[in-house]
């Protein structure tokens, strides 16, 4: 009976107000960052250890550690620079609120419009 109770359930149910997948390249840097930055973590964590032990190894790690550091890095703000990229490619609309001053030129425009009949009508 706990058996088929169990069955009826199921196993994976889908989350309805997750959060929307990330764009494509975006989703693509992220995962390569994350794989440096978790080499690196691995590499300073070998270099600490080698150093402990006092091993011929740490002085090789430590420099490669710091050179996947500055990769690392790198990586993070491209993630950063990616997104950024896709927002202004793929149509991100951005438009002013209802509180937002009008533009000058609109405001221009506004002036003319009045003017207009003013003019006609001399």
């Amino acid at each position: 009976m706990e058996h088929e109770a169990r069955s009826a359930r199921q196993l994976w149910v889908e989350d309805e107000r997750g959060r929307r997948r990330m764009p494509d390249p975006v989703r693509n840097a992220a995962v390569r960052a994350v794989m440096i930055t978790s080499v690196t973590l691995v590499q300073a964590v070998v270099a600490f250890f080698c150093t402990v032990a006092g091993a011929w190894l740490a002085f090789p790690v430590t420099v490669t550690a710091v050179a996947s550091t500055v990769v690392a890095t790198w990586s993070v703000l491209d993630v950063w620079i990616t997104r950024q990229v896709w927002r202004q490619r793929n149509g991100v609309v951005s438009e002013p609120s209802s509180t937002a001053r009008p533009s000058i030129r609109d405001r221009r425009d506004e002036g003319r419009t009045e003017t207009a009949p003013l003019s006609e009508a001399a």
